[in-house]
C-alpha cells in the first residue's frame, strides 16, 4: 500500500523541478506549463470522494490494483507525450488512476489494524505523504539532468509494475457492504472544481476576459463556486451523500480535514517559486538545484516514524501539528531573506533544515486525528473525504501559486516566460535578476501565511489521537455486507 501511495505523492511534487526544462523544450507558457501539474491534481481530486465508494462496494483491494494499473499505463503515455496538450490529458489520466488508489489505501490501515496499533501505522502513512513530497523534486532533479524531464515519468513503470505484483500477492479481500452512487453529486463537485481551478489558474493569463465567444473568466469562477454550493445542498438530501456531512460532527475530523486542506494548499505552493528562483535567476541546473531541497527530506524523513509512534502520544497532536505548521512557516519567510540576485544561495540550505523537522511533525498528527474516531463501516467514505480535501487544497495552491507568480513578475516588468527565453545552465542578470527573484520571493508568502492559518487551526485538536490503549479487536463487517 505504501509502495503505490508514495508513488502517486512523489507525482504531485516531482514535476516542480522540472517546470522550467518542460517550459523550455515544449515552448509552453507559465500558465500551461503549471497545468501538467494542476490537471494531475484535478484528476486525483474529482473522483476521490466516489472512488472512497467504490472501494466500499467493490472491495478496497481491487480498487488499489485497478488505479495502480492506470497509472503505470499513463505514466509511460507521459513519458512519450510530444506535446504540452498531450502530457497534460495523460497527467489528468494518471491523477484519475492515483484518485482509485489514494483512499483504498488509507482505508484498509483504519479496517486491517486495531485500535492500539492504528496509531503507528497511520503515523507511517501519514508520514509518507510528507516524504514523497519533498523526494519527489529531489529525484526528478537528478532524473531531469541525468536523463530529461521524460524520465519522471517513464520511472513509475517498472516501480508500478512492481507494486502491482505485490498489492495482488499479499493484500488482503476484506468485506463489501453496497453503498448507493451519488451521480449527481459527482457531477456537481467535478464541474464546481474544475471551473474554479480553471478561472484562478487562467485569470491571469487571459487578463480576467473572454475565454470562449462571451464568457468571461469571473462568470466561469462564478459557475464554479454556484455548482460547489449546489454540491453542498444537495449532500444534505440525498440519501447516501458522497460528502456525509454527518462525519464533521466529529471535531477532530472536521479540524484534521480543515487543517489537511490548508497543508495542500502551502506544500503545493512552497516549491514552485524556490526551484524557479535556483534555476532561473540563478541559474543552478536541476540536478544541484534539487540538492537545497535535500536537507529537508533527510530531516523528515527521519523524524517522522518517530513523530507518528511516539511524540503524538506523549504531547498531543494538538501540539506536534501547530508547532510542524509554525516551523514550515519559519522555514518559508527564512528563505526569503536569500531570494535576492547576489546572495549566498548555499544558505538555503538551513532554513530547508527546519522545514524538514516541520514536515516531519504534520502529516501524522493531523492524519490521526482526522481518523481516530472514524468507524470501519465509514473507513471508505471517510478516508474518501480527508483525501479530497487535501487533494483539494493541492489543486486550490497550484492554481493560486500559477496566478500569483505571474502577476508578480508582470509587476516587476517581466515577461512570464521569460524562464523559456534562457538557454539551460544561465542565470538572469541586471534588473531582470533582482526582478524575478523578488517576484519568486513574494509569491513564497502565498504558502507561510496558509501554513499559520493551518498552524491556527490544529491548535484545536482535542488531543485524543494516539492515545489508544486497548486491546486487540476483530473487525465487525457492516450490516448486509459480503466477503
Amino acid at each position: 500500500m505504501l509502495i503505490g501511495f508514495f508513488m502517486l505523492m512523489v507525482d504531485s511534487s516531482i514535476v516542480s523541478v522540472a517546470n522550467p526544462s518542460l517550459q523550455r523544450d515544449l515552448q509552453a507558457s507559465l500558465t500551461a506549463t503549471i497545468w501538467v501539474t494542476s490537471a494531475y491534481l484535478l484528476g486525483l481530486a474529482v473522483p476521490l470522494l466516489l472512488a472512497g465508494r467504490l472501494g466500499d462496494r467493490f472491495g478496497q483491494r481491487t480498487i488499489f490494483l485497478t488505479g495502480m494499473a492506470v497509472f503505470t499505463a499513463s505514466s509511460a503515455a507521459c513519458g512519450l507525450a510530444p506535446t504540452i496538450g498531450v502530457l497534460i490529458a495523460a497527467r489528468a489520466v494518471q491523477g484519475v488512476g492515483g484518485a482509485l488508489m489514494s483512499p483504498q489505501s488509507q482505508a484498509m490501515i483504519v479496517r486491517i489494524f486495531p485500535p492500539h496499533r492504528r496509531g503507528a501505522a497511520m503515523g507511517l502513512w501519514g508520514s509518507v505523504s510528507g516524504i514523497a513530497l519533498l523526494v519527489g523534486p529531489i529525484l526528478g532533479g537528478v532524473l531531469v539532468q541525468t536523463i530529461g524531464w521524460q524520465a519522471i515519468f517513464l520511472i513509475n513503470v517498472p516501480v508500478g509494475i512492481v507494486g502491482l505484483i505485490l498489492a495482488s500477492r499479499f493484500l488482503p479481500r476484506l468485506a463489501t457492504s453496497r453503498p448507493r452512487f451519488d451521480w449527481l453529486g459527482v457531477a456537481l463537485s467535478g464541474v464546481g472544481i474544475l471551473a474554479v481551478v480553471y478561472a484562478l489558474q487562467e485569470g491571469v493569463d487571459r487578463a480576467w476576459g473572454r475565454v470562449w465567444g462571451p464568457i468571461t473568466i469571473p462568470e466561469i469562477l462564478v459557475a464554479g463556486l454556484v455548482a460547489l454550493a449546489g454540491f453542498l445542498w444537495w449532500q444534505t438530501r440525498v440519501e447516501e451523500p458522497l460528502l456525509p456531512l454527518n462525519l464533521f460532527r466529529d471535531r477532530d475530523f472536521a479540524l484534521g480535514n480543515s487543517a489537511i486542506f490548508l497543508v495542500g494548499v502551502a506544500m503545493t505552493s512552497m516549491s514552485l517559486p524556490l526551484l524557479y528562483f535556483v534555476q532561473v535567476a540563478r541559474g543552478f541546473n536541476p540536478l544541484v538545484s534539487a540538492v537545497f531541497m535535500m536537507p529537508s527530506a533527510i530531516i523528515g524523513g527521519v523524524l517522522a516514524p518517530f513523530v507518528g509512534s511516539r511524540l503524538v502520544a506523549k504531547l498531543g497532536a494538538q501540539r506536534v501539528a501547530p508547532f510542524g505548521l509554525a516551523a514550515m512557516a519559519g522555514a518559508l519567510a527564512w528563505y526569503t531573506l536569500y531570494f535576492t540576485p547576489t546572495s549566498h544561495v548555499w544558505l538555503l540550505l538551513i532554513p530547508s533544515c527546519l522545514a524538514g523537522v516541520g514536515n516531519a511533525c504534520i502529516w501524522s498528527p493531523i492524519s490521526m486525528s482526522a481518523t481516530h474516531h472514524l468507524p470501519l463501516a465509514r473507513a471508505g467514505a471517510g478516508a474518501g473525504v480527508y483525501n479530497t480535501m487535501r487533494q483539494m487544497g493541492s489543486v486550490l495552491g497550484s492554481a493560486l501559486v500559477a496566478t500569483w507568480m505571474n502577476a508578480r513578475i508582470a509587476a516587476h516588468g517581466l515577461d512570464p516566460s521569460i524562464a523559456s527565453q534562457r538557454p539551460s545552465g544561465t542565470g538572469l542578470s541586471g534588473a531582470a535578476a533582482l526582478g524575478f527573484s523578488q517576484a519568486m520571493a513574494q509569491t513564497l508568502w502565498l504558502p507561510c501565511g496558509v501554513a499559520l492559518v493551518g498552524a491556527l487551526v490544529a491548535a484545536f485538536f482535542t488531543g485524543q489521537a494516539g492515545h489508544h490503549r486497548r486491546a486487540p479487536v476483530r473487525e465487525v463487517p457492516p450490516p448486509g455486507s459480503s466477503v
